[in-house]
């Protein structure tokens, strides 16, 4: 069984958003951004809608009100696939973070993210 981890979650019955603690030394912005997501997913399909981490990659996740008889299946999965086209570069930048921070690999990514920064520098320095 896969484990999975949430990062955030929105319930627009309730107006409520969670970002899980463990998550809290992302940078403001991408905290931002991510409340921003999963707000205006949750208004917009009416369902509780969850960002989070399985297997380092990340996954999105609507979850239907008990009594919402007419929630769309298709338009959330939908939804979500256009969330995840325009912020493509955000997504991937927050599966990267949690790489590095939270994998057993993530001193090596680390290490291989500085190593191509430096030699882009250098690149730069001797062109």
């Amino acid at each position: 069984m896969t484990e999975k981890k949430i990062l955030a979650a929105a319930n627009a019955q309730e107006q409520k958003y969670y970002l899980e603690p463990e998550f809290s030394a992302l940078p403001d912005a991408i905290q931002e951004e991510i409340r921003m997501i999963c707000i205006l997913l949750a208004q917009k399909l009416n369902c509780t809608f969850l960002m989070g981490f399985a297997e380092g990659a990340l996954y999105f996740e609507t979850i239907r009100n008990a009594d919402d008889c007419d929630f769309d299946d298709i338009g959330a999965e939908l939804e979500i696939k256009r969330v995840q086209r325009q912020q493509k570069e955000l997504l991937r930048a927050i599966e990267l973070w949690y790489a590095v921070y939270f994998t057993k690999d993530g001193e090596k990514i680390k290490e291989e993210l500085l190593h191509q920064a430096d030699l882009a520098n250098d690149t730069k320095q001797n062109g």
